[in-house]
């Protein structure tokens, strides 16, 4: 009897188990090789249609198995929709499991409006369902989409499973939205799925893409097992957020826990590098590149290119676009941006040029690249034909080419002609269109309409802390002690503080940093006595300090002696100290270079057969043999390319 009761509990667990393979052996199945299928290159359109009209003609059986390989083989948006069709009018419509597959097949093919449309038609859901349309929002950026639909998940008693937690966390980490994040962080707990490494990474992406660093590092530290994934979500991070110095550090402690560095690690890696254009450092990554056997794809070639140019080589910048493999749009662009930067506009244009006759499909990236160029190099004529040409591309100008356009016009002394256009224009002037304008008012020394620009932002932008210090500067410049006066004491009450200036130098692997009139260096006195002796040989050779550039009310002498101790002065010296002749000295600036140290940086290059470089906050200045490569107007301050360049940035980010 103990026998026979052993035997039928056998047979029934047997039983329930041959059930429960015939429930799930079927998506196995489902997704079994094409090659079972008789149909060739299914990934064409010829083949997938050309199946379908076999099934009609019934010269193939229509089973599960034959469309999901259709739609696992498809790729094409009109394919997809033709599999719907035929599956819709068959007697599998309204199978969970290839309606699940539709709605992954419509995301990838960028139809989600298709895929909601099959979501919302299903007779029936499962958690796949709903974690299948959630993912496809997230990845064509439409968080809020993916954000809006996780609660009626939850509303319809649906678990989520750690691909669901990755994907609400990537649409929270593209909304920038940490509140959201953190409540679906605490769920993720509750569910017990915050120790997985996939749903980790994802944790730690989303709180690095909100700037909550804090929180990332708590999350990967938490982290029991850690994969490249993870490594690479914090790399990005600390890029992302600027920091550099911690993004080589972790680069390195990457490497040291036995974790290879691929070619998202080496973007983020030189990304972080070109903010603070640590060449060396640079250079040392794109060694290690090298070694590790990667390839110079476009993807990371893109960043390298950056970081060479934002870094001050240039040299290095065109080699690596020489080389970059299946050059896309943003390889050109960000070659583009370089000549900018630089102030080369005849060769950005004949860059651009080369654009146009190589088929590249111009974006308004390239045109916002090209509109800098020629600002930044006093290409007036053609500037303004390349703004008129934006129509003949079907682009619509947006706010950061009317900028340019203003700034080039500003520039160029057309301060009534940049009047008009502004007031032309078809959409409302924003604060940076009116800065632009008053930045070349300082160029320019016109305090009337620096007045009348300066009174537009105010309005628009009260809380920008640059412009009252450019009219105080228009009015210092132009003699008007009175009127500066009156800005200097609004300031005061505002609570407008000018940003201290620093320079940067890096010699061997180390940033040293100064400020003007710096004393804090332990080798203070020697850098001191080096800047005498080069102060006397360029005066010698006909540099004449001006104090035009001292925008106080005090007199020559006291002005001279404030200009000799600025902190790119103090930052060359320390540099041609410590540094060999033939090595190019490379400085960055947290502002622009003043006009009289532009002035000397000229007359050191000639007299002392240096190279010099100096990276300020709107472009690259190189002095060589007493001259500047490249065109430059040395007075216009207002930073608005900061702004407008950030669309470059975030191309690339996109891309990534």
């Amino acid at each position: 009897m103990r026998n026979h009761c052993r035997s039928l509990l056998f047979r029934r667990s047997h039983l329930r188990h041959l059930a429960a393979e015939r429930r799930y052996t079927t998506a196995a199945n489902l997704a079994a090789s094409v090659a079972d299928i008789p149909f060739p290159a299914a990934s064409s359109t010829g083949s997938i249609r050309g199946t379908l009209d076999r099934v009609d003609a019934g010269e193939l059986a229509a089973t599960p198995r034959l469309y999901q390989s259709l739609i696992t083989a498809c790729a094409i948006l009109d394919d997809a929709r033709a599999i719907h069709a035929h599956l819709a009018g068959s007697q599998f419509a309204g199978s969970v499991f290839l309606d699940n597959s539709l709605i992954h097949l419509y995301c990838k093919c960028g139809g989600v409006a298709d895929a909601r449309r099959v979501f919302d038609e299903m007779p029936r859901r499962d958690i796949c369902s709903w974690t299948s349309l959630i993912a496809g929002y997230a990845q064509n950026d439409m968080p809020d989409e993916a954000l809006g639909l996780f609660p009626a998940m939850l509303r319809g008693r649906f678990k989520p499973n750690g691909f669901t937690f990755a994907s609400v966390l990537k649409a929270a980490g593209a909304s920038g939205s940490s509140g959201i994040g953190e409540q679906i962080h605490a769920l993720a707990v509750k569910c017990d799925w915050h120790g997985d490494v996939y749903v980790g990474s994802a944790l730690l992406d989303m709180y690095a893409r909100c700037g909550r660093m804090d929180m990332a590092i708590k999350v990967f530290d938490q982290l029991e097992s850690k994969n490249g994934v993870t490594w690479n979500a914090l790399i990005a991070g600390f890029a992302r957020k600027g920091d550099g110095e911690t993004t080589l550090l972790k680069f390195a402690e990457m490497q040291r826990n036995g974790f290879e560095a691929t070619h998202f690690t080496y973007s983020s890696v030189f990304t972080a590098i070109s903010g603070i254009g640590a060449l060396e450092q640079g250079k040392w990554v794109h060694a290690h590149m090298i070694k590790s056997g990667q390839k110079l794809s476009a993807f990371v070639g893109n960043t390298l290119l950056d970081m060479y140019a934002k870094s001050g080589s240039m040299v290095d910048a065109r080699k690596v676009f020489d080389r970059v493999d299946k050059k896309d749009l943003v390889t050109w662009n960000s070659m583009l941006t370089a000549f900018a930067q630089y102030g080369l506009g005849r060769e950005a244009v004949t860059h651009f040029e080369e654009m146009r006759k190589c088929g590249i499909r111009l974006n308004q990236i390239t045109f916002l690249c090209i509109l800098t160029a020629c600002s930044h190099g006093g290409l007036l004529k053609e500037g303004k034909r390349y703004f008129d040409m934006m129509k003949e591309y079907n682009l619509e100008p947006e706010i950061d080419h009317y900028v340019t356009v203003a700034d080039l016009l500003s520039r160029a002394g057309l301060l009534n002609d940049a009047l008009v256009f502004i007031f032309k224009m078809p959409i409302k002037p924003t604060a940076a269109v009116w800065g632009a304008l008053l930045g070349a008012c300082r160029m320019h020394k016109n305090a009337k309409v620096g007045q009348f620009a300066a009174d537009h932002v105010f309005e628009l932008d009260p809380d920008d802390t640059g412009p009252p210090v450019l009219l105080y500067n228009i009015y210092a410049s132009t003699g008007q002690w009175d009127a500066a006066a009156r800005v200097r004491k609004m300031m005061k009450a505002t609570g407008v503080k000018k940003e201290p200036a620093c320079s940067w130098v890096e010699i061997e692997n180390s940033v040293h940093m100064f400020v003007a009139n710096d004393d804090t260096h332990p080798r203070s006195e020697e850098i001191y006595k080096k800047w005498e002796e080069i102060s006397i040989r360029i005066r010698l050779a006909g540099y004449i300090p001006n104090t035009d550039y001292v925008l106080l009310h005090v007199d020559e002498r006291e002005r001279e002696a404030k200009l000799q101790y600025h902190s790119e002065k103090i930052a060359v010296a320390f540099a041609m100290i410590n540094m060999p002749v033939e090595a190019t000295i490379r400085i960055m600036k947290n502002i622009r270079i003043c006009g009289d140290c532009h002035s000397a940086f000229k007359y050191i290059s000639k007299v002392f057969k240096r190279e010099i470089v100096v990276r300020d906050t709107n472009r690259f200045h190189h002095f060589s043999s007493g001259t500047l490569l490249g065109r430059s107007y040395p007075l216009l301050t207002f930073d608005y390319q900061k702004h407008q360049l950030q669309k470059v940035i975030v191309e690339r980010e996109d891309a990534a």
